[in-house]
């Protein structure tokens, strides 16, 4: 069976996410043990709530720096909401700017769309290949925020809110992340997480 280690952070969503990534088929440990992080064939860095919060967080158990070795040695990750936003260069929230873990370009920004928080179901466009997406039926997921990454160059998943078009999801190497929330996203969630574990 697949190992996951769950980076403990005091992060709102560890104990959903735990559950949805056992539920999935992978044996589950929530830990912030640098040795378990590193070991474990996959990562995952969950998040809700403020930007320099999950990142002051992150730095008290040495996350960016777990993160960045696990990459460097293509080792996966998955980072889901905050936990996808802190992989981006930096988060611009009430005029504060907070660096982000930096593993991919681009600023996490407030959306121009109302009304916020964007909350509930919303339709991802995934790019073509997608691995992340594979044999998902129903691209609909759920989805609980008022940040999010409007510019990015790179192959990304896009959804729309009310004209304001966002970053859904990121597949890039060993690093795959989401805005939404696949722990509780139905059978689609639970879908992308079992393609997740499938590549570990």
């Amino acid at each position: 069976m697949k190992t996951v280690a769950v980076l403990d952070y005091g992060s709102g969503n560890i104990h959903s996410a735990t559950r949805a990534i056992a539920a999935a088929g992978a044996e589950v440990t929530l830990t912030s043990d640098p040795k378990v992080c590193l070991d474990a064939h996959g990562l995952v860095v969950p998040g809700v709530g403020a930007f320099a919060a999950c990142m002051a967080g992150l730095h008290a158990v040495n996350g960016p720096n777990l993160i960045a070795a696990r990459l460097s040695f293509g080792r996966p990750v998955l980072g889901i909401c905050v936990g996808h936003q802190v992989m981006f260069a930096e988060g611009v929230e009430h005029g504060q700017v907070t660096s982000g873990v930096g593993v991919l370009p681009g600023v996490v920004e407030r959306l121009q769309s109302k009304p916020l928080p964007h909350m509930g179901w919303n339709t991802v466009l995934p790019p073509a290949g997608s691995a992340m997406f594979a044999a998902v039926e129903s691209e609909r997921f759920y989805f609980v925020h008022s940040y999010a990454v409007r510019t990015f160059a790179d192959p990304a998943a896009w959804t729309q809110h009310n004209g304001d078009t966002f970053v859904a999801a990121v597949e890039s190497g060993a690093l795959w992340s989401t805005q939404f929330h696949p722990e509780k996203s139905g059978a689609a969630g639970a879908r992308l997480l079992r393609n997740w574990i499938a590549v570990l």
